[in-house]
């Protein structure tokens, strides 16, 4: 049983037993096969074909997880058949990467060790092609992958090399990988381009993420026949805005408009809103070749210098878009209001809307600032109501992460030449807060607490479409709790809201402080993840107890999603929803999501190390952002851009992370480096390769 146990995943026949035990007679090697007869039916092992066998996992100990791979090249193992995550270091990893679902043999455990095991088995690869730079040989080639979690080269045989120049970035696949090889054979799917080339980095990174940049002609095709003509029947059917003052709002640079608003005063002096939505699943029918697109899409990529669209351009720029001056198919949500931004009735349902203005962010900001401009009483009006549904959002529990988001100026081949900072101003706001208000007006319905005007012919719906985010795990919060008092500041640990409530007294006490950045950086850090789902949890961070995503369809499947409902609900028309099949929806838009925000942020970095790429040498002031064993972060007051100084950079002392502390520390002097200290960086490398920045302490 050791021998099988050492080599778990291995089929052996009797005589590959009694070498490994080190059997050298006859006598002794003919009992092998009759103990191995014995094991095989106590089901210690199995029984294979030809006289070999293996391992019984079922009854030896093991157990099926997915591979979490580190940069040193181990990796642990996450399952929910063990209470901790299980080491298998480099050697014991088999043909196993990132990301694959694997069976591990589980070690016998010595005292006080950390949980071992060896992978027996890959039974599902989490993907088999990467990204990576090619060198050519003479009679083969190899690919080194971009991602710090493929730690193998893949050999590419010659005739493989799918035309690449040495040096080209590629995508490659894995075709073949024999059991005891050091590398896995691949071949050369695409090539991309030259090395530090926008098009070729931009192409790589979304190929990283195993995200699309562009449409297959069937999808093309698909949107190119879709009728542009609204029929007088169609506009019937639907309740006509188009004789009511109608504007978007929107970025200078936006071509895809999908939200509108229109206000009118009503004649008991309350307001009428209408929050219109561009009507996607009009032109989309359920199990289409466009829809089966958007599903596997999930969302647009917005990464530094473009936006992937999840429609063709057909649809998200042109038909379902509200540009001005053109009939356009919505759904709205139309909501009467008082002057203090109470809602009194609410209509949900199909209309045709003619937009009467497009106005940026910055036109609409100059109008709320003067009072003057293209709608300002409009405007003014809604600024005023949206203001006072933000305050009665904060009051009930809403917690405010304001953080500027970096954005480039870039010149005609992409290359960075300033950084900027996206502002929350009041025009923005105000188109948030109705979007908001949409949202959680619409999941209220669908949950069926709430009623329409509109004949309700089925009645309140039980399945939805929720956008969740659940509280922070205690322990988490009573962590961060503890470590800001030595700041001098507190924030309560009781119920949801006294908790929401004072998160934002700390956050509205820190800003403009030196640990300002740390305080905000672990006060989102205990926060959990926001996701989709059909079973509802609410939303904490918005403190909304029913909230849905209503307002992108343009942009989110999802919003697709609840779109088909509420027309399922209030109408009875389309197919009556399965939970199962929603939730599998969910889970996909959930991943494409997060692969999408994870793209981005590689852009971003990208830029960030190419725009500092002329400054190597120069000196900044900057905060510590994050500490780790191997070094600490630090984002530069002046640009926002993040690198790394090494611990093995700093050699004025042996230096230790106290994980517990954020910070790490000098043994002998007691130096200090924590998590939120100001420092002084020089730009030390730039390597566009890895994405990385490296400073060295200017002191």
């Amino acid at each position: 049983m050791a021998v099988f146990q050492r080599y778990p995943g291995e089929d052996l026949d009797y005589r590959q037993v009694a070498k490994r035990m080190g059997v050298n007679d006859d006598t002794t090697r003919r009992l092998i096969p009759d103990l191995l007869a014995g094991l095989a039916v106590n089901k210690q092992i199995q029984a294979g074909k030809q006289g070999k066998y293996k391992l019984n996992y079922e009854t030896t100990g093991s157990i099926i997880g997915k591979v979490d791979m580190t940069a040193h090249g181990y990796a642990y193992i996450i399952s929910d058949e063990t209470e901790e995550d299980v080491f298998v270091s480099q050697k014991n990893l088999r043909e196993s990467l990132h990301g694959d679902t694997v069976r591990v043999h589980l070690f016998a455990r010595k005292k006080n060790a950390k949980l071992e095991g060896q992978v027996v088995d890959v039974i599902e690869r989490s993907r088999s092609s990467f990204v990576g730079t090619i060198g050519i040989a003479e009679s083969f080639a190899f690919m080194i992958p971009d991602s710090r979690f493929m730690p193998y080269d893949l050999f590419i045989p010659k005739g493989k090399e799918g035309g690449a120049k040495d040096g080209q970035k590629v995508i490659a696949r894995i075709v073949e990988w024999p059991h005891r090889a050091k590398n896995p054979i691949g071949e050369v799917l695409q090539v991309l381009g030259n090395p530090g080339e926008n098009e070729t980095e931009m192409h790589a990174i979304l190929a990283e993420y195993e995200l699309p940049y562009k449409f297959e002609q069937k999808v093309e095709d698909a949107a190119a026949n879709i009728s542009t003509e609204i029929t007088d029947d169609e506009i019937r059917k639907r309740r006509d805005f188009r004789g009511t003052p109608t504007f978007t709002i929107d970025p200078e640079d936006a071509k895809d408009y999908d939200d509108a608003l229109s206000i009118s005063k009503l004649n008991n002096g309350n307001w009428e809103i209408g929050v219109h939505i561009a009507d996607v699943t009009h032109y989309i029918q359920p199990g289409s070749v466009l829809d089966k697109e958007a599903v596997n899409r999930g969302t647009s990529i917005y990464l530094v210098d473009r936006v992937v669209p999840m429609l063709p351009e057909k649809l998200s720029n042109n038909l379902c878009s509200l540009r001005p001056n053109e009939d356009k198919l919505c759904f709205s949500a139309v909501f009467e209001m008082d002057n203090e931004s109470n809602v009194l009735k609410q209509w949900f349902g199909r209309t045709v809307i003619r937009s009467t203005n497009r106005l940026s962010y910055e036109e609409a900001q100059t109008v709320i600032d003067t009072g003057a401009g293209k709608m300002s009483n409009e405007i003014l009006t809604l600024h005023g109501l949206a203001q006072s549904l933000r305050t009665e959002r904060f009051k009930k529990g809403s917690i405010s992460f304001d953080r500027p988001e970096p954005k480039f100026e870039l010149d005609k081949d992409g290359k960075p030449l300033g950084v900027y900072f996206s502002e929350n101003t009041t025009s923005h706001q105000l188109i948030e807060e109705f979007m908001l208000l949409a949202n959680k007006r619409v999941a209220e319905y669908i949950t069926g607490i709430l009623q329409v005007e509109s004949p309700v012919r089925i009645g309140t719906g039980k399945i939805g479409v929720y956008r969740i985010h659940d509280k922070p795990q205690m322990e988490k919060l009573e962590s961060f709790a503890g470590f800001i008092k030595r700041f001098g500041y507190s924030i309560k640990t009781g119920s949801e809201h006294s908790i929401a409530l004072s998160l934002n007294n700390l956050l509205a006490k820190v800003k403009g402080t030196r640990e300002s950045t740390m305080i905000e950086t672990l006060a989102l850090r205990s926060m959990s993840k926001a996701t989709y789902s059909t079973d509802n949890v609410g939303h904490y961070g918005l403190g909304f107890r029913y909230y849905t995503h209503f307002t992108s369809p343009i942009r989110r499947y999802p919003d697709m999603m609840i779109h088909r409902l509420l027309m399922y609900y209030l109408e009875g028309t389309g197919d009556k929803p399965v939970k199962e099949t929603l939730e599998a929806m969910c889970k996909q838009a959930s991943a494409m999501e997060k692969r999408a925000v994870d793209a981005e942020r590689t852009s971003i970095k990208y830029k960030q190390v190419e725009f500092m790429g002329d400054k190597v040498g120069q000196c900044f002031d900057g905060v510590i952002s994050g500490v780790t064993e191997w070094g600490i972060y630090v984002e530069l007051n002046e640009n926002h851009c993040e690198g790394m100084v090494h611990i093995r950079e700093l050699n004025d002392d042996f230096y230790t992370f106290d994980e517990e502390n954020y910070c790490i520390k000098g043994k002998r002097r007691g130096r200090t480096f924590q998590l939120g200290s100001p420092v002084r960086v020089e730009v030390w490398k730039a390597n566009l390769l890895k994405k990385q920045l490296d400073f060295r302490l200017a002191d």
